[in-house]
């Protein structure tokens, strides 16, 4: 195990700065080398998949509405074809704790498996506009000249080609994104009526177009290195008993070029052929270890079993593994930190579950008008009330109300319409609520309205009544 204590000792500088940053703090630019292999195969495919699924999100429907529609500026919310409103916040916020607890959970086990092949960001940059660089450009050597050498025609048509295709993904990826916003017929109405006439959103789509394009175009790995805060949640999400894209040390250790003719001097199977570096898209040395930078995207494990086939070593001195697997030969996924993680997403989902089963396609809410007290008609109370009707449901509603308690109280609409809450609308009703003094027992009454639907009771709605005090106290003596 002394080879495995000199990993750790080896090069250690390289702690002090991160890849992409040189000694005078400039921005060194990554020409990460053209990936290949089965994980490459593999996660074409997935992007493929996940990428088609993200385009044609915004034109599949659910019973006439949108798969996913997250409307933040009209607060409407339409999740797998069913409405949310601003009342649903607490499921909205249970639904966000349980991503975040799942992600927890899914870093702790597989490390960021999720970045290197489901994040948006690495899908569109590596799947996407990487594919272009390298299409038009070349590989890294040839990007690299191309930047270096003087303007001239190649230089010229291939930078103009490149930014172009660029510009117009951003756009595609502008649209789509807005789509989720908006819908995708507002959007519709954005690009086929006058900018004039649709200003706000004209901007937006403008404004998201520029970032798309900055980031894909220049900042590129910095979203992953500098901004996105997942990979410094590593330091404290990611044991020893995760998954993640490792170097195999024990084996590799210590490193050493292959040589003809060779004394008996005994190196480890890592020929410091340096490719797991020069495919890396954040410009990392695995073999360091684990890093924030690391996103998981197997080009590196590629580059190795290919190398280790060539000199014929086994596969996987770069691989999915724990470093307690490498360090011990055993890999342990059940930990206390997994059961623990899991107990709380399960029961976060039962808690979600049950509030969704019970969750009412209308929202009652009876307050007493501001300011006002009660009134006297004779040997009747009267307090006058605010009644606020949501239909959250994308279809008219009909309702009725009837008093539960007390049994002697009577119910008056102001202006004697129907309840009919238009879809996805809100209506308000003013009532008044009479009560016979002698039925007062109090001085704040609780009363209960019965919602009431197609003759069934969907939701009951407290207020409070009220009355005399003199009346309340003269209960009280008897």
């Amino acid at each position: 195990m002394a080879d495995s204590q000199e990993f750790y000792t080896y090069d250690e500088q390289f702690r002090d700065t991160i890849a992409t940053v040189d000694a005078k703090g400039k921005r060194v630019w990554v020409y990460p080398k053209k990936p290949s292999g089965r994980y490459h195969a593999r996660r074409i495919g997935v992007s493929i998949l996940l990428l088609s699924l993200l385009f044609a999100g915004p034109f599949i429907k659910i019973g006439g509405e949108p798969l996913l529609l997250l409307n933040v500026f009209e607060r409407r919310f339409v999740i797998m074809g069913h409405p949310f409103w601003p009342q649903d916040f607490i499921l909205l916020a249970i639904t966000l704790i349980i991503f975040f607890v799942f992600i927890i959970l899914f870093t702790v086990v597989f490390g960021r498996l999720w970045c290197g092949w489901m994040c948006p960001q690495t899908l569109f940059m590596e799947m996407v506009f990487r594919k272009i660089e390298y299409w038009i450009e070349g590989d890294a050597p040839a990007q690299r000249r191309l930047n270096t050498q003087p303007v001239n025609w190649e230089k010229l048509w291939k930078k103009t080609a490149k930014h172009t295709l660029f510009i117009l993904i951003s756009i595609l990826i502008s649209h789509t994104a807005m789509a989720y916003l908006i819908g995708v017929e507002a959007v519709g109405k954005i690009v086929t009526e006058p900018p004039d006439e649709n200003m706000a959103g004209f901007i937006g789509l403008v404004a998201f177009t520029g970032i798309f394009y900055f980031n894909f175009a220049k900042f590129r790995e910095q979203a992953c290195i500098a901004v996105c805060p997942y990979g410094r949640l590593q330091g404290v999400l990611l044991i020893k008993e995760s998954i993640v894209v490792a170097y195999d040390w024990v084996r590799g250790e210590p490193r050493g070029k292959i040589k003809k003719n060779s004394s008996t001097e005994k190196t480890g199977d890592c020929i410091d052929c340096k490719l797991c570096v020069h495919v890396c898209p954040t410009g990392i040395d695995i073999r360091h270890g684990t890093q924030l930078e690391c996103v998981n995207c197997t080009a590196c494990i590629d580059a190795c079993d290919d190398v280790m086939v060539k000199i014929g070593k086994p596969k996987g001195l770069i691989r999915f593994a724990s470093y307690n697997s490498i360090k011990e030969g055993v890999q342990k996924i059940i930990t206390p930190r997994v059961i623990g993680y899991s107990f709380v997403l399960m029961a976060l989902i039962g808690v979600l579950s049950f509030s969704l089963i019970n969750r009412s396609d209308v929202k009652v809410t009876a307050l007493k008008v501001p300011g006002t007290l009660y009134q006297r008609n004779g040997e009747l109370i009267t307090n006058l009330y605010n009644l606020e009707f949501i239909n959250k449901t994308f279809k008219e509603i009909k309702l009725e109300l009837q008093v539960a308690e007390p049994a002697a109280a009577r119910l008056k609409n102001v202006d004697g319409k129907d309840i009919v809450i238009p879809a996805e609308g809100l209506l308000k009703r003013v009532y008044f609520i009479e009560i016979p003094e002698s039925a007062i027992t109090t001085a704040k009454m609780e009363i209960k309205l019965n919602v009431v639907q197609d003759g069934d009771i969907i939701q009951t709605v407290k207020a409070k009544f009220i009355g005399p005090v003199h009346h309340a106290s003269d209960a009280k003596k008897k």
